[in-house]
């Protein structure tokens, strides 16, 4: 593999182009979340297998892992709806409220406690945030349907991030992804039969789209990324997926027709200050 920082980078590039294709292909949330996961496990499962590298978790694993499989599965379906119910851009941002729960969970249950310069990272970052999303959207509390399920979104997001982190500590990458994947697939497959979902006859530009999300949204974005939580802390990683709705945010203004304003510019580049003051620190003390 490569470095866990270029990992990360690949992982986010990767993730980054899922919201403007679920934006611009019509299909519901629900069954393009199930595809998703559907399609990534369809193309690693063979590989593992014929390569044998299969792993048999630890019978203390099976359960985190089930967790894991149900808080993704769950994760993309709310993070699909709220997309549709809100732009892309926004809708990524309040999914990456992440971090703070991240960090909070950290503090709480592992073992490596966030420092000072994660906090202060985070305040930049968010701060960042503010700036691109527009103060009026805080201070007027616009709590509407999108607003919420993005937000339920983040915890989600930030709960698979630390049960991940744990699991991945004593497995494969490659096993745990499909164990997890294959769970959150059944999952919402489930979720889409019950709630009557269409889940064919889409048409060959859609069969596409869905492939896409699933072999570079899901399969490549989240092995590189998942290979960037297991060697580096869980809470950084959280925050430097921040910087995916900047890359969010001009796919879908060349793609979709999504204004990108100078305010937003601003924002993004004290995002990526934010990010880039957690790694400082460690530079420094490795050094």
């Amino acid at each position: 593999m490569l470095s866990p920082r270029i990992c990360l980078l690949i992982g986010i590039i990767s993730i980054s182009i899922f919201p403007v294709l679920v934006k611009w292909a019509p299909v519901s949330g629900l069954s393009s979340a199930f595809y998703r996961m559907a399609i990534a496990v369809i193309f690693l499962l063979p590989y593992v297998l014929i390569k044998n590298q299969l792993q048999k978790p630890d019978r203390s694993l099976w359960l985190p892992i089930f967790i894991c499989g149900i808080l993704f599965g769950s994760d993309i379906a709310i993070w699909n709806l709220s997309i549709h119910y809100s732009n892309a851009t926004q809708a990524t941002l309040l999914t990456n409220l992440s971090p703070v729960w991240v960090g909070i969970a950290s503090a709480l249950f592992l073992h490596d406690k966030p420092g000072k310069q994660f906090w202060m990272g985070t305040l930049v970052a968010l701060s960042g945030m503010v700036i691109l999303m527009g103060l009026d959207t805080f201070t007027q509390m616009r709590f509407d349907k999108g607003f919420l399920m993005a937000l339920t979104s983040g915890l989600l997001y930030a709960s698979y991030m630390i049960v991940s982190k744990k699991v991945l500590n004593r497995m494969k990458i490659v096993s745990f992804m499909v164990y997890s994947m294959s769970v959150s697939s059944i999952y919402l497959l489930i979720i889409c039969l019950v709630t009557g979902q269409q889940l064919w006859n889409f048409t060959p530009a859609i069969w596409g789209v869905l492939s896409i999300q699933g072999l570079i949204c899901q399969l490549l974005g989240w092995l590189t990324i998942s290979y960037a939580v297991q060697k580096l802390d869980a809470q950084r990683v959280s925050l430097s997926l921040l910087s995916q709705s900047l890359v969010t945010g001009l796919l879908a203004w060349l793609f979709i027709n999504e204004k990108v304003s100078l305010q937003m510019i601003i924002g993004g580049i004290i995002i990526l200050a934010g990010i880039g003051i957690t790694f400082l620190k460690r530079k420094k003390l490795s050094a």
